[in-house]
């Protein structure tokens, strides 16, 4: 492979909404710059950067795929990364890898849900991009449209460096607003061949308003420039395109470019921009810190070895791959270098970059340029690499909380085999979370949506060959008691030999809310020996384990032992153990049994305009609304207590009534008891599931 100097790399990440044709654009790069001679296409499932089974059968990115190419002797690594809000983790991942962005927009559709996350994700990073207004074939596009609404949202800042010639079935060219030139565009070549043309006469009129916004947006940046421009001297194409340069570099510009992806229209205009404006990897240092986090560190590409893992795949023949970004240094295979996040030294395996899904391999790695290692040990997404005599640790990757769970159906004898695939699963996506609910005998998953636990069930058994089904999760019900009884527990049995007798009065009390179980001792004058009554207090306890309604555990009881008796010759600790749970949980029957339910505090971060939706939505499961505030401008927060039997539904609920807009956090808060028409109908439930 041929080698490349820092200065001669860009990494760009790809990022919008699910649709805008990120994946299409990346493959017109690829075709553009002659790396592929086929135009691959989504539908077909010919693209390079999507290839994996569920990517194809469902025709949308699920995790990020890099792929690279040359143009202008220049290696630019693109990073094709999923648009549906289930994957973000990918993007946030991509992000950190890349030094640019390119934010892509459909023109028929505009800008939708993803695309202004995209947009948070890249001003939080303070991160260097541009803006492709993608589809202009398609019926219904709209550019100028689509412009407006990108500077009314993300501000002046966003620049039209171009306009289309046409659009919809007419589209055919562009207009370079710098250099004021006009391409027409062969469709039958796909793109391969481009015309120069004076500018058609009938957008005379609109290329010089189009121009005139550019210039202002960009003289902004430059106190000469917009000095020169008041006074009435002429701003030379030089000065603009240096100008755009600096501005995109301190990420004060966002320029507008427009094409097709489908058609490779705009692409070869694209690349270009990329290795024009976007920054090199020697022209930055990235921040970390000491081991102890105690000294801020910078590291600029000229210094030691450091990389960051910004992804994780397991493969179930070669392991784990980690996906890395040099930052500084050189990666070499068979090195031996420090895990500065775990603080352990690692062997690094085979190295290769990656095509899509084809592989080259490496004997090295400059700093600046992304590249895959095989089986290294310990190492997992969010972690540092590093040289081990000049340590150094980057930020890790803060992800979104996963709130969407499921319980998994497993066939009898494969649930080693599921929890060894979930293992690894997890290992491959930091928002995909298994938990064991050892209570309640369940294995439940946490994942961003249904669509995200979906995937993960199908890689499980393409990967690992294994399959579970996805179910509602068990609620973690409880049952106390209400009143205080006294009860008689009796186990008395004859059977030739020594026999079975123990007997003890108990006293059941109810305890306040939270302090879960107390065993008292009140026996006086030895009418029970001492030596029976560990296993009374143990007949007690596993009698506790299940309640008398629906057979969840009881809490928030006060057991006293006060009376008994015993046989010199029968009596033994399994028969007070029995009489024990006997009294227990006759005495439970007779002390008012209510159901407890867990209770969440959800809070909701949704736009203002929605927040009576929530607050309806909230209702209808039973919640009570706690406030409503406003948080940053047109945002609002509603807090709510809310039964968790409630909430399994709700990340998809408010994620339909708000367009996918709305976030929440949950946490538990106290149980209570269960209303009385929801408590039949689980004790019923119970009853039922018994006699089956």
């Amino acid at each position: 492979m041929k080698e490349y100097k820092s200065g001669f790399l860009r990494n760009v990440g790809i990022v919008s909404h699910s649709g805008a044709g990120k994946t299409s654009l990346v493959e017109a790069c690829l075709y553009q710059s002659g790396t592929v001679n086929r135009l691959g296409r989504v539908d077909d499932g010919t693209t390079t950067t999507d290839f994996e089974p569920e990517e194809l059968k469902r025709k949308i990115t699920i995790s990020t795929g890099i792929a690279f190419c040359e143009w202008l002797e220049h290696k630019v690594n693109l990073l094709d990364t999923p648009g549906y809000a289930d994957f973000i983790g990918e993007v946030q991942g991509a992000l950190r890898a890349a030094d640019s962005a390119v934010l892509t927009i459909c023109a028929s559709s505009g800008i939708e849900v993803e695309t202004e996350k995209s947009w948070e994700l890249i001003q939080n990073l303070v991160m260097p991009h541009l803006l492709f207004i993608n589809k202009l074939d398609r019926e219904n596009a709209d550019f100028f449209t689509v412009v407006d609404a990108c500077r009314e949202k993300f501000g002046n800042s966003a620049v039209p460096l171009q306009i289309p010639i046409g659009q919809a079935e007419e589209f055919r060219g562009i207009v370079d607003l710098v250099e004021q030139k006009a391409y027409i565009y062969d469709k039958k070549s796909l793109g391969k061949k481009v015309e120069e043309v004076p500018i058609p006469a009938e957008i005379l009129e609109q290329m010089e308003f189009y121009r005139q916004m550019m210039i202002e947006s960009v003289i902004e940046n430059d106190d000469y420039l917009l000095a020169k421009y008041l006074e009435g001297e002429t701003v030379t194409e030089e000065e603009i395109k240096r100008t755009i340069s600096q501005g995109v570099v301190t990420a004060q510009i966002s320029p507008i470019l427009c094409g097709s992806a489908l058609w490779n229209m705009g692409t070869r205009e694209l690349l270009d921009a990329l290795v024009s404006y976007f920054p090199s990897p020697d022209e930055q240092a990235v921040k970390g810190t000491s081991l102890d986090k105690a000294v801020d560190l910078m590291r600029k590409v000229s210094d030691p070895f450091s990389a960051f893992i910004f992804k994780t795949t397991a493969d179930p023949f070669v392991g784990r791959l980690s996906y890395v970004r040099v930052f500084s240094g050189n990666l070499k295979q068979d090195a031996a270098v420090l895990n500065a996040t775990k603080n352990k030294v690692e062997k690094v395996g085979h190295v290769f970059s990656l095509r899509g899904k084809q592989q080259s391999s490496l004997s090295s790695v400059i700093a600046g340029d992304i590249a895959v290692i095989s089986k290294m040990a310990e190492a997992s997404t969010g972690d540092t690499l590093c040289d081990k005599e000049r340590p150094i640790v980057y930020p890790s990757l803060d992800y979104p909380v996963p709130m969407y769970a499921m319980r998994l159906d497993i066939k009898k004898g494969e649930e080693d085999k599921v929890n060894n695939a979930l293992l690894r699963l997890q290992d491959e996506d930091p928002t995909f979370q298994m938990v064991k609910d050892t209570e309640n005998h369940q294995l439940i998953v946490r994942g961003l949506g249904e669509i995200h636990l979906d995937i993960m069930m199908e890689k499980m058994q393409r990967k690992f060959g294994v399959a579970a089904t996805l179910e509602l999760p068990k609620v973690p019900y409880r049952e106390t008691i209400r009143s205080q009884v006294k009860v008689e527990g009796k186990h008395k049995k004859q059977s030739g030999g020594h026999g079975q007798y123990g007997h003890v009065w108990l006293q059941i009390d109810p305890l306040p809310a939270g302090e879960k179980f107390e065993f008292v001792d009140a026996i006086f004058g030895g009418a029970v020996p001492k030596q029976y009554i560990p296993a009374v207090e143990k007949g007690v306890r596993e009698a506790l384990q299940t309640g008398v309604l629906a057979g969840y555990p009881l809490v928030d009881v006060k057991v006293t032992l006060t009376d008994g008796s015993y046989h010199a010759v029968d009596s033994s600790e399994m028969a007070f153990k029995t009489a024990s749970s006997i009294a227990l949980r006759k005495g439970v029957m007779q002390a008012n049994p209510i159901l407890l339910e867990p209770i969440y505090k959800v809070e909701v971060k949704v736009p203002e305009s929605l927040m009576g939706d929530v607050v309806s939505t909230l209702n209808s499961k039973r919640g009570r609304i706690l406030g409503m505030a406003p948080t940053e401008k047109g945002w609002g927060k509603v807090a709510a207590h809310v039964p968790l039997a409630e909430l399994f539904h709700f990340p998809v609920d408010l994620r339909s009534l708000s367009q996918g807009w709305g976030s929440f956090i949950q946490k538990f808060v106290r149980y209570e008891e269960v209303p009385e028409k929801v408590a039949d109908a689980i004790i019923a439930s119970h009853k039922e599931a018994k006699i089956n």
